[in-house]
């Protein structure tokens, strides 16, 4: 079907064009400056008066770190798209384009920090030291979860939309108060992130409403990857998201989210105000989804590959790249390097997936109630006999 046939929508006959949220940016008073940027689209490094001093401390090292964590996380996600085509995985939630909001974000947080993810934040999760196999157990149907969030400080992949920033802020909250229990306690914070989609959900508005009211110490971090499903961002809000932020009477900072200095730096003065008990910050991640929504979406059939190039343009990446090589920080061989612990990353992941053994239906029923139930009990004898309807007469399951 050609683009001038797809069907119609209500929003057809609507401004689409950008002219709504360039006029919002015009009345920010910084039209030239609509975002946060510390490292251009070429990999030139840019002054930033408010954000800047909060990269002074990522030398080189921090750096190459940061584009292998990128480079780890995107071969990542190819090898588990590469899973799933092959039947390993019923489904699979794509990052590739989002890397530098992820890593940047979450190499930006402290230990004692919690942080909330959608079920996308594979690269937040590597920064927080979860095992990347672990990731799969839900998308492979062997687990609830995968991994144990109270190790990491890092919750379990919410998969109904925006249900976790709730969760976030009513976290934060109970921080605020163990911390006025306990002054000896790390000041902590956490983090909720959610897509731009999920910024439209009423979740997110009743959270920011409480946050705001209780100064909770929460980071509201939106990846506005410009695509919900198959909805563009225009639909989603006519001005940045980043300026809801001003209803509810905190600060939001749009960040180019595909440099990932940028994003670390903002992420640190968030995190940094909120422990402080400043209250919450809103931060809009400007970046794009270059994958499809899963692996049962078919983005062709929504958007149009020059858009796709133009931000392949942008790969957070490439742009890291450009800029070690011109510093003389990195060179071939440690690409080289990098492109080799892919390798292992991907082959153990495979490895790892295929070994997951296949949990026993009765943990279904085991774990409904905290303590037996008749009901349960009733139904998992039920559960037994119609499986033992399928036992030959020798024994052996037919």
């Amino acid at each position: 079907m050609a683009a001038a046939h797809l069907p119609t929508t209500e929003f057809d006959q609507t401004d689409l064009d950008g002219s709504l949220e360039a006029a919002a940016e015009m009345a920010q008073g910084e039209p030239e400056a609509p975002m946060v940027q510390l490292l251009d689209a070429e990999g030139r490094r840019r002054e930033d008066p408010t954000f800047g001093p909060y990269a002074t401390d990522l030398d080189g090292e921090a750096l190459k770190a940061f584009y292998r964590d990128m480079a780890s996380v995107r071969r990542f996600d190819q090898e588990a798209t590469a899973l799933q085509r092959q039947g390993e995985l019923a489904l699979w939630v794509q990052l590739t384009g989002q890397e530098a909001a992820q890593i940047g974000s979450g190499r930006a947080t402290a230990p004692q920090d919690y942080i909330f993810p959608t079920y996308r934040e594979h690269g937040v999760a590597l920064t927080r030291g979860v095992d990347m196999s672990e990731l799969l157990k839900l998308f492979r149907g062997v687990a609830n979860g995968g991994w144990d969030p109270t190790a990491t400080n890092f919750h379990l992949y919410t998969l109904v939309l925006a249900a976790q920033v709730p969760h976030a802020v009513g976290y934060a909250m109970g921080i605020q108060r163990d911390q006025k229990m306990d002054a000896a306690l790390a000041p902590a914070a956490t983090v909720a992130y959610f897509g731009d989609g999920a910024s439209s959900e009423g979740d997110v508005h009743e959270s920011m409403v409480f946050a705001a009211s209780y100064k909770a110490p929460v980071v509201f971090f939106c990846q506005n990857n410009h695509w919900a499903i198959s909805v563009p961002f225009e639909v989603q809000s006519r001005i940045p998201l980043s300026n809801r932020a001003q209803g509810y009477g905190f600060p939001g900072i749009r960040v180019d989210g595909n440099d990932v200095i940028a994003v670390h730096a903002v992420t640190k003065w968030a995190l940094e105000r909120a422990r402080a008990g400043e209250g919450p910050v809103l931060i809009e991640a400007f970046t794009y989804r270059l994958g499809a929504h899963t692996t049962a979406d078919d983005p062709t059939k929504y958007r149009h590959s020059a858009e796709e190039d133009a931000w392949r343009a942008k790969d957070p990446l490439l742009r890291l790249e450009k800029y070690l090589r011109s510093e003389g920080l990195a060179d071939d061989a440690f690409f080289a390097e990098v492109a080799e612990e892919g390798k292992q990353l991907a082959a153990y992941v495979r490895k790892a997936t295929l070994e997951m053994a296949n949990p026993d239906i009765r943990s279904a029923f085991a774990n409904v109630y905290a303590q037996a139930h008749p009901l349960v009990e009733e139904e998992t004898a039920w559960f037994e006999k119609y499986e033992a309807g399928f036992t030959d007469a020798e024994g052996e399951n037919a």
